[in-house]
């Protein structure tokens, strides 16, 4: 784990962190908002006060605009706009990805970051959009990992730390192996680079393979960046893999556009006859009297920021009392594309598993996709451990029968467990009264792994639901 970053808490990937810079800690997750230097809609001083622990600028429009570079190079980022808390720069990349050209040499950048007195510098790597080809991919991802080496060699511990992006398009072989990468060349933050176009067009089932492979290449002790992720609606999808840093210029160019952000989606201003929130900003004003209001873009700006900054307390909370995958579910059926997230994000459940912590409060079954998480894939691992012999009873909890060696209750998605344990968790999780069929497979294959782990001994179903198990139950009703 890198010297700058402590971790708190643990849930999933998930983590409360401290990020320690020159300029202050910043409790983790957080979000950083964008600030460009050309057009502020909310003051930094003002961001402070809405809660806001860290920013992240732009060196290359810095270093661009002559009076800007000049005031940056004299006194330094944080008095060229007015903040002193933590500040990350960016390198130009988003303009490379833009405009396929800077005027700007790697290195270049990179020591005037320095120079102006940044706390989080970026190397200039390159941004491979998603679905280029492989051999592409893999030339731009060789010199970004050329740049990352020389910007190592190049630095000195001890001052700003170091950011190291992880590149390699939508391909997670590459992007494990970059992760690795930048691993073994030691930076102190790890963005995971040029996946704004994935979120833009909805590709949130793409965008968690990417983000998983890239942690699984890197390992979880280094604090996670990612690049351009700024919509409250994925900060805890996020958050469970790992991510540990967002950047949002949402919050202002949403409110150019009129868009009011939720955390289930982002709503048109025009379009509301209500404002469902109890910001300072929508308290006391309806939807005519905030679109009529020649602030009307920094008040939207505001309210968006609101509720980003708002969300990222709720990750942190979550975290902090174990029900993040909870608020992961809420979060991702607000839309079927985030649902695409979840269920890809079950895919990695393994992995998952071996990062979340055992001990936990009650969990709560919200849907199919718990048949899958932490818990439920952890006691499907253990239950081989349970030793049994002679007559066994499968059977409804609370249900007692004489007669029997052993007394199993029943209960979806866990399957057979010795009553003595009905009280603690897992299994006191909270869990539908009619199961869905996600749940009574995962608990029936558990009941067929028990049943293999122990051949001596004979079983006896007698469970109410059984009727509803369908084929399911067929592989193991012939025991």
């Amino acid at each position: 784990m890198p010297d700058c970053f402590e971790i708190l808490n643990k849930d999933l990937a998930g983590r409360i962190g401290r990020l320690r810079t020159p300029h202050g800690v910043v409790e983790t997750p957080a979000l950083m908002p964008v600030v460009n230097p050309h057009l502020r809609l909310i003051e930094p001083a003002d961001l402070k006060r809405m809660g806001t622990e860290i920013l992240i600028t732009n060196s290359y429009i810095i270093n661009q605009d002559p009076e800007l570079k000049e005031l940056a190079a004299k006194k330094g980022v944080h008095h060229l706009l007015g903040f002193e808390g933590p500040i990350m720069t960016d390198s130009g990349a988003f303009q490379l990805s833009v405009y396929g050209d800077i005027e700007v040499l790697p290195l270049e950048i990179l020591e005037f970051q320095r120079s102006i007195g940044s706390d989080i510098c970026v190397p200039l790597d390159i941004p491979t959009p998603p679905d280029v080809s492989r051999p592409r991919a893999e030339s731009e991802l060789s010199e970004t990992e050329r740049r990352l080496s020389e910007a190592r060699e190049f630095w000195d511990d001890g001052g700003p730390l170091l950011a190291g992006p992880i590149q390699g398009s939508t391909y997670p072989d590459l992007r494990f192996e970059a992760a690795k990468r930048v691993k073994e060349i030691g930076f102190d933050v790890c963005p995971i680079g040029a996946v704004v176009p994935l979120m833009e067009t909805y590709r949130f089932g793409d965008l968690v393979d990417v983000v998983a492979s890239s942690k699984k290449g890197l390992g979880p002790a280094s604090p996670v960046h990612l690049f351009g992720a700024g919509h409250p609606m994925m900060f805890a999808l996020a958050a469970a893999l790992g991510c540990d840093l967002f950047d949002s210029a949402a919050y202002a160019l949403y409110a150019r556009q009129g868009r009011y952000l939720t955390t289930s989606g982002t709503l048109h201003l025009e379009d509301l006859k209500y404002l469902p929130c109890c910001c300072d900003v929508c308290r006391n004003r309806s939807p005519e009297d905030l679109a009529k209001d020649p602030e009307k873009i920094e008040l939207l700006a505001r309210h968006n920021l609101f509720v980003s900054l708002a969300e990222i307390r709720q990750v942190r909370q979550s975290i902090w009392e174990g029900s993040l995958w909870e608020l992961v579910e809420r979060r991702c059926r607000s839309h079927p594309r985030m649902l695409d997230g979840l269920r890809t994000l079950t895919s990695h459940a393994d992995w998952i598993e071996k990062l979340d912590p055992a001990s936990r409060s009650t969990c709560f079954y919200l849907g199919p996709e718990s048949a899958k998480r932490p818990e439920v894939v952890r006691y499907g691992s253990r239950i081989d451990r349970i030793e049994l012999s002679g007559r066994v009873l499968v059977a409804d909890p609370g249900v007692e029968v004489e007669g029997f060696d052993h007394v199993l209750w029943f209960k979806p998605p866990f399957g057979p467990y010795p009553k003595e344990l009905a009280e603690t968790a897992p299994l006191n999780a909270e869990v539908p009264a009619a199961a869905d069929e996600a749940g009574v497979a995962q608990a029936l294959a558990n009941l067929k792994r028990l049943m293999d782990a122990n051949p001596g001994a004979t079983f006896d179903l007698r469970l109410k639901e059984a009727h509803r198990y369908g084929s399911a139950l067929e592989e193991v009703d012939g025991r």
